[in-house]
């Protein structure tokens, strides 16, 4: 098959991408200690710059914001250092790559946070889901999430600030833009569904409050960034992982993309959370009413191939393309999507922390 569709090129503000494909943001945990990246993945990054865009991997923006073991963060100097790193390998291989700015919220351990606190989320509410940690005697392992405990108030323009400064230091650090992650579960998707969600002020009840806090750091992070073309957002409509639901994504995540239209970002992220194995009924018809709410650019996301992503894109329901477990095992999937070229089998066990294997040395067709 041809897709032509996929290798055209699209504008994006001041960038020009030279296709559709995007490198979607993935945890990969392997930064160095202080949550630093390295030239490890320097190397990872510039690997797989033929992407009309790539999005990097969920920093924390705050010390408070890490669920995960070896996760980088984007709110330290040095790794402010770090990623000017990899900015620097993926522009000199000639692409484009933005920051995923990232607050896991209750998906954390008091082992992850400062002085062993409680995690922080809109309510006290535990996720029935794992975060990963690392015991003082260095060892290692996956553990369930921490009781959290509920943002008072006075709290929030905090943690909306640190949002804004996490965005000026990714573009010291030399991105393009940055990305407010708002799906799968974490702070900003907690706000927003309503079993997660049971404040009874500003920010819980109707969906109107509940996208309250994802809009106040939506236009914090436009101000501090100076133009709106350079944030886009990330949503995970109907998705599941980290234990949340919402009672009525239709409405909740409709209100939410029509208020969206008016800050004119760079891009709307919908992500289909296809590796829980859920059908997600519903989804293809949600994502049909969003796409006819936003009058901006959209990327998809969520188990697509070189065929359903260029049908995709054909059809107007999709501006560009997120790939991301294509895209770790294949550094050069634009040139397998353009040759038909088999794409390398993905090793599933070398996803998470680790070194080189499994994470640069995957074999290009050359």
């Amino acid at each position: 098959m041809t897709i032509e569709h996929l290798l055209s090129p699209l504008q994006i503000g001041a960038l020009t991408l030279p296709n559709r494909l995007v490198m979607a943001p993935l945890t990969r945990q392997r930064s160095l200690p202080g949550n630093i990246p390295s030239e490890l993945n320097a190397h990872y990054y510039a690997q797989r710059a033929n992407a009309g865009l790539v999005i990097s991997e969920a920093s924390q923006v705050c010390p408070e914001g890490q669920g995960y073991a070896w996760s980088p963060g984007i709110h330290s100097d040095a790794q402010i250092a770090g990623w000017q790193q990899v900015t620097q390998a993926v522009h000199d291989a000639g692409g484009r790559i933005f920051l995923q700015l990232w607050h896991v919220g209750r998906i954390s351990h008091p082992l992850l946070q400062p002085n062993g606190a409680a995690p922080v989320a809109p309510s006290a509410v535990q996720a029935q889901a794992e975060c990963y940690v690392v015991e003082a005697d260095g060892s290692h392992h996956k553990a369930a999430t921490a009781m959290p405990r509920a943002l008072e108030l006075n709290e929030l323009p905090g943690v909306v600030e640190a949002y804004a400064h996490g965005s000026v230091n990714a573009l010291k650090a030399g991105f393009d833009g940055v990305e407010v992650h708002a799906a799968n579960g974490y702070l900003l998707d907690q706000f927003l569904c309503s079993d997660s969600n049971q404040r009874t002020d500003a920010y819980g009840g109707s969906a109107e409050n509940r996208a309250r806090f994802v809009l106040d750091v939506v236009d914090a992070t436009v101000a501090a960034v100076g133009d709106s073309r350079k944030v886009g957002i990330r949503i995970s409509p109907m998705g599941t992982f980290g234990d949340v639901n919402d009672a009525n994504p239709l409405e909740t995540f409709s209100y939410l993309v029509a208020q969206l239209n008016s800050r004119q970002l760079a891009y709307l992220h919908v992500n289909r959370p296809d590796w829980l194995g859920g059908t997600f009924e519903g989804f293809d018809a949600l994502l049909s009413t969003l796409r006819q709410i936003y009058t901006g650019t959209v990327i998809i996301a969520g188990g697509q191939t070189a065929e359903s992503g260029e049908q995709a894109v054909a059809d107007g329901l999709a501006d560009l393309v997120a790939y991301g477990r294509p895209y770790i095992a294949n550094p050069d999937l634009l040139a397998r999507f353009k040759a038909g070229a088999a794409l390398n089998p993905l090793d599933g066990n070398t996803l998470y922390g680790g070194g080189a294997e499994g994470y640069t040395d995957y074999p290009s067709m050359s």
